[in-house]
Formats: C-alpha cells, sequence, structure tokens
C-alpha cells in the first residue's frame, strides 16, 4: 500500500508536533540563548520534519532513506541540546521529560521506517 503523503506518516506527524512543542519551550528561555541553544534547538527539531518531508518527495529509496538518516542525526542533535537546556537550568524536568519521550518516539519511528525500508524490492 502507497502512502499518497508523507503527512499521512506517523512519523512525520509526531515530528511536526515536537517542533511546534520545541518552539514553545524555548520561548521561555533566557534571551541571551536566542542566538545560541534556541537557534540550535529549533533548527535541529524542524530539520526532522523537514527531511522526512524532503526524502518522501525525492520518490526513490535510496534517497528516502538518506534523507531519514538525516532526520535520525537530527534527533539525536536535539537530545544533547535538550540535555543541555535541562542542565543549565532552562527547561523543567516535567518539560526535558515530555521532549524527551515525545523525541524518543519520533526515533523509534524513524529507526522502524528505516527497517521497513531497508526490506522492501521497490522503489516508494
Amino acid at each position: 500500500m502507497k502512502i499518497e503523503s508523507y503527512k499521512a506518516l506517523t512519523v512525520y506527524q509526531k515530528a511536526y508536533q515536537l517542533t511546534l512543542d520545541v518552539y514553545k519551550v524555548t520561548k521561555e528561555f533566557p534571551a541571551a540563548e536566542m542566538y545560541g541553544l534556541v537557534s540550535q534547538m529549533r533548527r535541529s527539531a524542524s530539520s526532522i520534519p523537514a527531511n522526512i518531508a524532503e526524502g518522501y518527495r525525492r520518490a526513490h529509496r535510496k534517497k528516502y532513506v538518506q534523507f531519514l538518516h538525516i532526520a535520525l542525526g537530527s534527533c539525536a542533535e536535539l537530545e544533547t541540546f535538550l540535555c543541555l537546556s535541562k542542565d543549565l537550568g532552562y527547561l523543567s524536568g516535567e518539560a526535558f521529560d515530555q521532549s524527551y519521550k515525545s523525541k524518543d518516539s519520533v526515533s523509534k519511528l524513524l529507526r522502524g521506517l528505516l527497517s521497513s525500508l531497508s526490506h522492501r524490492e521497490n522503489p516508494i
């Protein structure tokens, strides 16, 4: 069964929501971090759904897999920034836990999609 749009993918939807959540929690960061940690967190978070979308539109499995790996790398980047934010006292324990769980969920879905694509014969 072919999915007609990347927007129908659960991983895209969750990654998009994660990005919105990161934008919300970083609004409370110190102004001095606007061009530092805030910018890096927002960039890494938004890179996840953007790479899922771009890879899907490439319409070739090899390219799609490449972009999904980039999205997975952005998840790892975001994980580091979330930990730094918590340790620096910019994120509450609750906000950290929620964001970290959401990031983990997206990472697992990405790995599942990558695994599924590696077992298929036909292009997407």
